[in-house]
């Protein structure tokens, strides 16, 4: 699209629409996803395979004679025809970690589509909130290197490790002093934290990893608690679930752990688990600030639409 004298530039998705594909459930990625094309002038189509729309098969060159009524080939090629973007929301499904590493889904719209696909979130990688997660410590903190603590939480099942890949990345590419405090055995993956490690140098800032849940909070201007799987149990969620019971109690936010930063705001990504990742006393506090993180959404990927659209 090209804009013609009259036009209002504010409205840069005027006349167009955008595909909203999730394959999981969401709040904050499906309403600031509507909303925000809505405000820009466009139209936001959500469909949910499987509920809304027919199963997808991704794999090529698959004999689709199961539970797998189309193929990403042709339901992205037509909404393509009907679509100024692609937007996409697919979790690990957390059976095979060396085959969802590579975020095949992901990579199976984007291998087919002719209009540009945003990731709101896969199995590797959810990078719209780490950008949000970036734009609230700003907001809070003004620019400049931080003490930043990426602090694993118990949590009753293993969840995704896109958050925290995200985050992680983001924080190194903003020159932030990063720690990641996780119990032994929830490393995140090797290939990303060797990138983590390289964007930190870069950038001037550091990565130092700790397995103690209270030294790690010392002096740390950043609390962004979040739980994930261990790949040492992928494919096998019963032994992760009795592996991490040990930790439950001991690997939380609370405020003692707060008052060994300085002055640090909490962070999460939503949606959380009261008094399990984090205590009331943390999160209802004025240190809290996850419905700023939540609000930025809206405005980061109003701005990630509006620079990808508005030609």
């Amino acid at each position: 699209m090209r804009f013609k004298s009259g036009d209002d530039q504010s409205k840069p998705l005027a006349g167009r629409s955008v595909a909203l594909v999730f394959f999981n459930p969401s709040l904050r990625t499906r309403a600031s996803m509507q909303i925000g094309a809505y405000e820009l002038g466009g139209n936001a189509v959500v469909l949910e395979p499987g509920g809304t729309s027919w199963t997808l098969e991704h794999r090529e060159g698959a004999v689709m004679d199961a539970d797998k009524t189309e193929h990403v080939a042709e339901f992205v090629r037509v909404l393509g025809r009907y679509c100024a973007a692609i937007g996409v929301r697919t979790f690990a499904a957390l059976k095979n970690w060396e085959e969802e590493r590579a975020d095949p889904i992901l990579k199976a719209f984007a291998r087919y589509s002719e209009v540009p696909i945003i990731n709101l979130e896969s199995a590797m990688h959810h990078p719209c909130q780490a950008t949000a997660d970036m734009m609230t410590i700003r907001e809070r903190l003004g620019e400049g290197r931080k003490k930043v603590l990426l602090a694993w939480a118990w949590h009753p099942k293993p969840l995704p490790m896109a958050v925290p890949n995200s985050f992680a990345l983001a924080a190194a590419q903003m020159g932030h002093d990063l720690v990641i405090a996780h119990p032994r055995g929830y490393e995140l993956d090797d290939e990303l934290m060797d990138t983590v490690r390289q964007k930190a140098i870069a950038e001037g800032g550091s990565v130092t990893i700790s397995h103690q849940s209270d030294e790690a909070f010392a002096g740390a201007k950043v609390v962004y608690a979040k739980s994930w799987g261990s790949k040492t149990f992928y494919g096998a969620p019963e032994k992760d679930i009795a592996g991490r019971e040990q930790y439950r109690g001991k690997w939380i936010v609370n405020d003692q752990k707060m008052a060994r930063t300085n002055s640090a705001i909490f962070m999460h990504c939503l949606p959380v688990r009261r008094n399990v990742i984090v205590t009331d006393g943390v999160i209802d506090s004025p240190s809290s600030v996850v419905a700023d993180e939540a609000e930025n959404r809206l405005h980061v990927q109003k701005a990630i639409l509006a620079n990808l659209l508005k030609q």
